[in-house]
């Protein structure tokens, strides 16, 4: 059984050629999801389109997120209801019809410290679920007493925590959905390949009629025509567009930090989410580990490597003791993560207070820039950007077609569950691991179980729960390039064991080595790329300010020896 949609080496090369010497009618630059989300709108539109990624597909912000589909709850404070209300549509159709294999309810407590917090927190659920966050989830919210929260969550300090409201999101893992966008995309007719960077715009007599760019694997370069090209690149855009051309806005940075810690660490049958002074405070329940975070603070350096410092794990780790009996250490610490929001400059000086609305706008003819947004409505963004093409486009532009379009993955998905049984006896996994198998790939289950029917070793444990068919996978039919690719996005091994991946390194590159024909001399040098990364990237996180931070972790390049 072949894959939809599959990015393999043999579909790059061809997706290279067709780049070269074809002329398109859409060019997206950006592979996160709003990249992906617009290659996708256009291309079930029946246009002909190119997406092209610098690095790999989510490598950016889409891969570094709380991980939730959600519709802002405290965006209310703010009275951006337009907002939120987008959001929570946006959150009940993935659940519901677009990607129902990876997005599932979340149920969270929001944890009371104080008698008139109730009567406030209650009131603004209420309004976030007559807005919509209903919809799509097993009940409304629920108002629970000091003993009731208690029992829900052993781990809280009874002298802090003294009730809580509970009520209900969305859970995703961000990567493996903009992963899915991106197959899907191919599968509609989408030429797709990522280490491909943009170095400039194609202009002429005034108008952007494409870009040349850069094979990163080879150095080689050449141009894509294209009659609307969109840049989808987050705190990128106006490094891809160039000094001269006049957005009307300005993208700012805001960093966000993430630490995972083991799940015997809180006993707690909910995530939980909480005010902070300077945030809010998210502790979500991820395979075998907790997600603590996350800080929002502006970033003025590396856009590839945003680091982590020593400052914001100790804020994080002090903001979850708040919370709990017995406090977190960084020797609880299995991983540590950052990512940078792409945010439309609002005036803000905060940028935890900057709005989270998307910015569409066509500063010149023949060019689409988008910025901003939440990854939740990341479908709007593209339905906009590809609207926004319209008075370049030759054929006439049909609506939008992605409300009803559901994901690689998740079609055929109840015939897959049905079919559990047998294909769990192909794979030879129990039933929890069969479970987070399903919650990954969804129908391409069976592609593992195809691969072990042929070579039953890659039914062997790898770590943490993942199979080696899994990394077969990741080359064979999910665009994987780099060892990077498979261990920090194809799986999140980089943040869900101590050794950040580095243990399973070696055996990875094994598997991934003859699919993609590396020389012995190749193959050791993914794996001393990687290991020399994640050793930058952990001393980095010794650093108390961001430029130390940042030194110490761009001293080492990545795979793709890619600059910032």
């Amino acid at each position: 059984m072949s894959a939809p949609g599959a990015l393999h080496p043999t579909q790059r090369a061809e997706a290279l050629e067709s780049l070269a010497h074809e002329h398109f009618d859409v060019l997206i630059i950006g592979g996160g999801v709003v990249g992906a989300g617009t290659a996708l709108d256009a291309a079930s539109r029946g246009l002909r389109v190119a997406l092209i990624e610098a690095r790999d597909f989510a490598a950016g912000t889409s891969s570094r997120s709380t991980k939730l589909f959600h519709g802002g709850l405290r965006y209310l404070e703010h009275f951006e209801f337009g907002l939120v209300r987008e959001a929570l549509h946006e959150r009940s159709l993935i659940m519901q019809r677009l990607a129902p294999h990876m997005a599932r309810p979340l149920e969270i407590l929001y944890p009371l410290r104080r008698f008139i917090d109730r009567p406030y927190v209650g009131m603004g659920i209420g309004v976030y679920e007559a807005m919509g966050a209903r919809r799509g989830m097993p009940r409304s919210h629920q108002h629970v007493g000091r003993r009731a929260t208690q029992a829900l969550f052993p781990s809280g300090n009874p002298n802090v925590v003294r009730g809580g409201v509970l009520f209900h999101e969305a859970q995703v893992d961000d990567a493996r959905h903009t992963l899915a966008l991106v197959r899907t995309a191919a599968a509609e007719g989408a030429v797709v390949a990522s280490s491909v960077r943009a170095e400039s715009l194609v202009r002429e007599d005034g108008r952007v009629r494409g870009a040349r760019v850069q094979d990163i694997e080879t150095g080689h370069q050449f141009t894509i025509e294209a009659d609307c090209t969109v840049t989808a690149v987050g705190v990128w855009t106006q490094d891809v567009v160039g000094p001269d051309i006049d957005l009307g806005f300005r993208v700012r940075a805001s960093k966000g930090v993430h630490i995972t810690v083991p799940r015997d660490r809180i006993d707690c049958d909910t995530a939980i989410i909480s005010r902070t002074d300077k945030s809010v405070l998210f502790i979500i329940p991820w395979e075998h580990l907790w997600v603590i975070g996350t800080t929002d603070t502006p970033w003025d350096f590396s856009k590839a490597h945003p680091a982590a410092t020593s400052t914001d794990i100790d804020y994080l780790l002090d903001e979850a003791n708040e919370l709990l009996r017995a406090p977190l250490t960084r020797d609880d610490i299995v991983g540590v993560y950052a990512g940078l929001r792409p945010l439309v400059d609002s005036g803000e000086d905060d940028t935890a207070k900057a709005s989270r609305e998307h910015a569409v706008t066509s500063p010149v003819p023949g060019l689409v820039a988008t910025a901003g947004g939440k990854y939740t409505t990341y479908r709007v963004m593209a339905q906009e950007a590809v609207d926004a093409c319209r008075p370049w486009l030759a054929p006439a532009l049909e609506p939008s077609q992605t409300e009803n379009l559901t994901l690689i993955g998740s079609r055929d998905y109840a015939a897959a569950v049905a079919d559990r049984g047998a294909v769990q006896a192909r794979l030879q996994v129990d039933d929890d691991t069969m479970d987070r198998l399903l919650r990954r790939h969804g129908t391409d289950i069976r592609l593992l179980a195809d691969y072990v029917d042929d070579d039953p070793a890659l039914a062997e444990p790898l770590a943490a729960g993942y199979l080696r068919a899994e990394v077969h996978h990741a080359v064979v039919a999910e665009g994987a390039l780099h060892l990077d690719d498979v261990l920090a996005r194809r799986t999140r091994l980089s943040i869900e064991t101590p050794d950040r991946g580095v243990e399973v390194a070696d055996e990875v590159s094994r598997i991934m080595a003859p699919l993609l024909d590396w020389s012995a001399e190749q193959r050791a040098g993914e794996v001393a790329s990687y290991r020399d990364r994640v050793a930058a990237e952990i001393a980095s996180q010794q650093e108390v300010t961001d430029a130390d931070s940042d030194r110490v972790r761009t001293s080492t390049p990545d795979s793709r020896n890619l600059a910032s």
